[in-house]
């Protein structure tokens, strides 16, 4: 049977869950909700670094992104952090919608999936 690795797990997810050389991050939100649109998605995509990073991988090998907005209108501003972050020729296929977050101050929350 083969291993799945769950980081910093608790009663109701995990960090991430690695298995089969796929990993699978939590919907990830900033550590700061007072910040905008732009510090919201620098935080966000930040820790998303360091998600990947501890699990061998990084943003070159992402194979899935879900992406949640408050405001649908905050979508270019997360696109210009977003394609700055992402390496040239290596999007993922991706979801970017409009939804009502758990705690109204949150403005983005992106889930990953990828791979080693």
């Amino acid at each position: 049977m083969s291993r799945i690795i769950r980081t910093e797990p608790n009663a109701i997810l995990s960090k991430a869950v690695e298995y089969h050389g796929f990993v699978f991050t939590q919907g990830v939100v900033a550590s700061d909700l007072s910040q905008d649109i732009d510090g919201q998605t620098k935080d966000v995509l930040a820790q998303l670094d360091a998600i990947l990073e501890e699990h061998g991988t990084d943003n070159t090998r992402i194979l899935q992104a879900q992406i949640w907005l408050k405001d649908i209108a905050d979508r270019n501003a997360l696109n210009t952090h977003w394609s700055a972050w992402l390496p040239e020729g290596l999007a993922p296929a991706r979801a970017c919608v409009q939804a009502v977050m758990a705690d109204p101050r949150i403005l983005v929350e992106i889930m990953l999936t990828t791979t080693k």
